[in-house]
């Protein structure tokens, strides 16, 4: 899913779970090497370390922890392979119209919620029409951005139900979109999309755990505490029965290190911090056992390009350009990330190996100062960075140096988002993970002109276009040329400044399958099954 704020509070800042495991789609799963075999304490569960769920309701959360548990609890119509393939989930095919302006679902006959109440095309539309509710539109509403008349009525600028291009026709689900939009199949994958009982509206009471829970996906919520979550299979999954018959997500382990927790034997899945796996390679029994994942996110800072001085062009630029940041975050951040060169993330399908990055030219970046107004730095306002990382403070000692401005750096805490929308600070650091595998995903839902999720309010007519341009295209090559356009253009604008590429570790027991890490920042668990 997402991730997203600076510090990342999980949509947020960068501490997602870094191992997805993705269901089978057809036939058995095989690990990607030959594990030996372990025999497992208890072949029916896994127990996962990972923090408890804000909100199960797919369109109200916004933090890629909450995603990562509703994920198996409710299904979309499409999923994402090992191979960051889109895979038919409840639909079984998909069909493009009109160039590509409109997409046909076809959902699979027979398929149920998990108390065997058939799942119709209307659910579907219904579920989709719950993330542009103008009460409380979805925190990630950018994703709908495609669909004609969406956003509008999200924002209460149209009441008209009939006027969003999400429609039934039969057992199919149809999608009209304002532009070709041939990623849209894959936007839905995402677990904002995920299918809810109509029970849902009535009231929390839908997400209690118990019996009475009915979800889409391939468990339903068994018990809740504050210490540990349980699922248990669907026994109607429209994948089969899951090959784990009970997951325990495990909230608190007591104050130990995720290390002693799996050493002990209390965890089969759990993350561990780079520091950790510094030394964690060279032991005998668990350097085995320790897996690197090159997540796919982003770190980036963003500037209030709203109001003075950063809707300057030139003093974005002196910023983007009196920085070393290969070096700046080859010292504050190693081992934990690895430097970013554009937007998109290495292992998104499509994604461009040209280098994005501003160029580093302190000399460049003061001419540029004083030509805005502020040679040496001189009346300059003070401004302030949310974010409260070791990068930024020393970036802002690197600004102060080449260009002579004070940044004030504040640690950002509750409410991130809140301020971000109603006083955002001239700069933040934001971190995102994947919703889906696409580079529009980092671009267009990101920066697009009055993207919900594009919080420094920069807009440019030439990126819009752009981005238009590679989502209509249907040929790979003209498609990245387009996405390598938008990415110049957010470069040479200096609208943001990428900052790193997502690192993760975990540790994932012997004999455990399926284990297969993709990168998104989401646990799929159907497909694990224990080697027996």
């Amino acid at each position: 899913m997402t991730l997203r704020d600076g510090a990342r509070p999980v949509r947020v800042a960068v501490a997602a779970v870094l191992i997805a495991i993705l269901a089978p789609f057809a036939g058995p799963i095989a690990p990607t090497v030959d594990a030996p075999s372990v025999k497992a304490a208890d072949p029916d569960v896994v127990r996962i370390l990972i923090g408890p769920a804000e909100s199960l309701d797919p369109a109200i959360q916004g933090d890629i922890g909450s995603a990562a548990i509703s994920a198996q609890l409710f299904e979309s119509l499409t999923a994402i392979d090992a191979q960051l393939q889109t895979r038919p989930a409840l639909a079984s095919s998909w069909e493009f119209r009109d160039g590509g302006a409109t997409v046909v679902f076809h959902l699979r006959p027979g398929i149920t919620f998990s108390d065997g109440t058939p799942i119709t095309a209307a659910d579907v539309v219904r579920s989709w029409f719950r993330i542009i509710d103008p009460a409380h539109p979805s925190p990630l509403l950018s994703l709908m951005g495609d669909v004609t008349g969406a956003v509008a009525y999200a924002r209460g600028e149209s009441t008209d139900k009939a006027a969003v291009g999400l429609a039934v026709e039969g057992s199919d689900v149809v999608a009209r979109l304002s532009r070709p939009a041939t990623d849209f199949p894959t936007i839905v994958a995402s677990p904002t999309f995920a299918i809810v009982p109509a029970a849902i509206d009535a009231g929390a009471t839908a997400l209690a755990p118990g019996p009475t829970f009915v979800g889409s996906g391939g468990y339903v919520l068994s018990a809740a505490t504050d210490v540990q979550t349980t699922l248990t299979a669907n026994e109607r999954y429209w994948g089969g029965r899951p090959g784990i018959k009970t997951i325990q997500l495990v909230h608190d382990i007591g104050g130990r290190s995720p290390v002693a927790a799996f050493e002990a034997g209390d965890l089969d899945l759990t993350d561990v911090s780079p520091f950790d796996a510094t030394w964690l390679a060279y032991d005998d029994t668990l350097g085995p056992q320790l897996r690197r994942t090159d997540g796919l996110s982003l770190q980036y800072y963003g500037f209030d390009t709203s109001r003075p001085p950063f809707n300057d062009v030139r003093v974005r630029q002196a910023f983007a350009r009196a920085v070393d940041w290969r070096r700046l975050i080859g010292l504050s951040a190693a081992g934990a990330a690895t430097p970013a060169t554009g937007m998109v993330p290495p292992g998104i399908p499509g994604r461009s190996t040209t280098d994005f990055l501003p160029a580093h030219d302190p000399a460049g970046a003061r001419q540029l100062l004083a030509d805005a107004g502020f040679p040496g730095g001189a009346g300059f306002p003070l401004v302030t960075l949310l974010g409260g990382g070791g990068t930024d403070r020393a970036f802002a000692a690197e600004i102060r140096r080449e260009l002579g401005v004070t940044v004030q750096v504040e640690v950002q805490g509750l409410g991130f988002f809140d301020r971000l929308t109603s006083d955002p600070p001239s700069i933040f650091s934001m971190g995102w993970v994947a919703d889906y595998p696409g580079p529009n995903d980092f671009l267009g839902i990101l920066l697009g002109t009055k993207a919900s999720n594009n919080y420094g309010r920069w807009s440019s007519p030439e990126f819009d276009q752009a981005v238009g341009d590679a989502l209509a295209a249907t040929v790979p090559s003209a498609a990245r040329a387009a996405f390598d356009r938008a990415e110049g253009i957010v470069r040479d604008e200096a609208a943001t400044i990428p900052l790193t590429y997502g690192v993760g570790w975990s540790l994932a027991r012997d004999g455990l399958l399926g284990a297969y890490e993709n990168g998104l920042g989401i646990i799929r668990m159907p497909g694990l099954a224990w080697k027996r």
